[in-house]
């Protein structure tokens, strides 16, 4: 939706039905320029094909985030270096999407869906390229390389999913939406946990090592490739006509209406908003903490475990692209943001509890049990999150508000890893887990004290009583809606 202004979507498309468009049709009485004609909206079912190749990239791009961490101890081994090295291969993702984020947000809302995807994914099929040149003991400076150019492309991700829901798909639809997307990049995740130490065993010999690490890089690199061909072949800007009232409204307002160091402040003056980015980033701060050091935490409770640790962190990911849906699908049912997001909070602290109190117990079944009640609601939050700031925030772009509520993941995730590690390294896991507890709590209060505006949802009502108003006006013989809605009202 880079291009603000009004799109003339009357003649054949209003009255007619596009090959790719469901039955579901919504009259609309938002004006259309100045002509005073009334849009329409209508639901393509190319916006299934849009958001399922979105998650496609997604999960590309984050399996590279996560497939060095869960193998740290064979990483340090082949490349001679410490833990906090490799560690740094994680938090690198975190590190430049700060600087950047503005930026690229501002190019979301200027070039649109498309341009952004294109982007995307030229960077991230470069960087896993770039890795494919890296399987040798002596290269960790470049494998370091092809991280960064991949985290530059995470940036281009991370703030589209609410965006791309908003601009394809209608209002009971918007949060499931929301959630396929954010499912995407769980996926990759999930992924990224369970095939690297797969592909990569424990060897002594370092060529044989090197051998599995190149093809490693190898699929990722011919996966990204085949995934950018139909980005650049299939992925659409936006559908002719938009898929609901909010999003008519959003299109009827002019270029120079919209400023984007303007939405910018606005959202930084917004208080709820700001409890919210703030609460947001300290949950998805420990779930990106507990990823990036998952390895080092199972090994040192159980030796010679890598490939359980990446399964724990896959049944961590998994249960929570179930919350994820779930979560979704419970949204669109309800509205009940706020009180949803709260509860979730809570189970999200009680699950880290109970996940730091059962790793050391000596039974993996326990941990694998405690670590999928963990990510089904610490995992299962990240769509939630995205979805009430969108509330809160419109008519605001909705990648400028998921923009930042990424941003405050990424600093939270880095103190998180950073601090979490050395306490690990200092007192042990437990510790350490506690560590995050603590925050889990703080994030916990912050989410009570949200006060709950949903403005979309306020804009779409809006339109449905004028559109209704309208119609009765009709019978009536004639009445102006707003007179329409006095008459009610007295």
């Amino acid at each position: 939706m880079g291009d603000r202004s009004a799109q003339d979507i009357n003649g054949p498309h209003v009255g007619s039905k596009s090959p790719d468009a469901t039955d579901q049709i919504e009259p609309s009485s938002i004006p259309n320029g100045d002509s005073g004609s009334a849009l329409t909206t209508r639901l393509y079912k190319k916006r299934w094909l849009i958001v399922f190749l979105f998650s496609s990239y997604s999960l590309s791009n984050a399996y590279q985030w996560i497939q060095y961490g869960i193998i740290s101890n064979i990483i340090m081994k082949f490349y001679n270096v410490d833990g906090f090295a490799v560690d740094w291969l994680s938090m690198i993702y975190m590190l430049i999407y700060i600087p950047f984020i503005f930026p690229v947000t501002w190019l979301l809302d200027k070039k649109g869906l498309r341009t952004t995807a294109l982007v995307a994914n030229a960077l991230n099929c470069a960087g896993t390229w770039i890795k494919v040149a890296s399987a040798r003991p002596h290269l960790f400076w470049v494998t370091m390389l092809g991280q960064c150019v991949t985290s530059i492309a995470q940036v281009f991700i991370l703030g589209m999913p609410a965006r791309l829901a908003s601009v394809w798909f209608g209002r009971d639809e918007v949060s499931t939406a929301c959630s396929i997307g954010v499912f995407g990049n769980q996926m990759g995740i999930a992924i990224g946990f369970l095939v690297p130490p797969i592909l990569v065993p424990n060897v002594d010999d370092v060529n044989e090592l090197a051998h599995h690490i190149r093809i490693m890089f190898y699929i990722s690199a011919g996966v990204a490739t085949f995934i950018f061909v139909l980005v650049v072949i299939v992925f659409q800007e936006r559908p002719e006509i938009p898929p609901s009232q909010a999003q008519a409204q959003a299109r009827n307002m002019q270029p120079d209406e919209y400023s984007y160091t303007a939405s910018i402040l606005r959202l930084l003056r917004n208080k709820p908003f700001m409890l919210l980015a703030v609460s947001y980033g300290l949950n998805v701060g420990c779930f990106y903490a507990i990823s990036t050091l998952l390895n080092r935490m199972i090994i040192e409770h159980y030796p010679g475990e890598e490939v359980n640790a990446g399964r724990i962190g896959l049944t961590i990911v998994i249960a929570g692209m179930a919350g994820s849906l779930i979560c979704g699908i419970w949204l669109d049912k309800t509205k009940t943001y706020k009180q949803t997001t709260l509860a979730v909070y809570i189970l999200s602290l009680v699950g880290m509890l109970v996940y730091s109190f059962t790793l050391n117990v000596g039974h993996l079944w326990v941990v694998f049990i405690t670590a999928g009640v963990l990510g089904f609601f610490m995992t299962g939050y990240l769509p939630l999150g995205f979805e009430f700031a969108v509330e809160l925030t419109y008519p605001e772009s909705e990648g400028t508000s998921s923009g930042l509520l990424n941003c405050s993941a990424q600093i939270f995730g880095i103190i998180f890893t950073i601090g979490q590690g050395k306490i690990i390294d200092m007192w042990g896991t437990l510790a350490g887990n506690i560590f995050l507890c603590i925050f889990l709590l703080i994030g916990t209060v912050m989410t009570g004290f949200i006060k709950s505006d949903l403005r979309r949802q306020k804009a779409n009502l809006q339109t449905a009583a004028l559109e209704e108003s309208k119609k009765a006006a009709d019978l009536e013989g004639g009445d102006s809606p707003p007179e329409v809605l006095k008459q009610r009202k007295l």
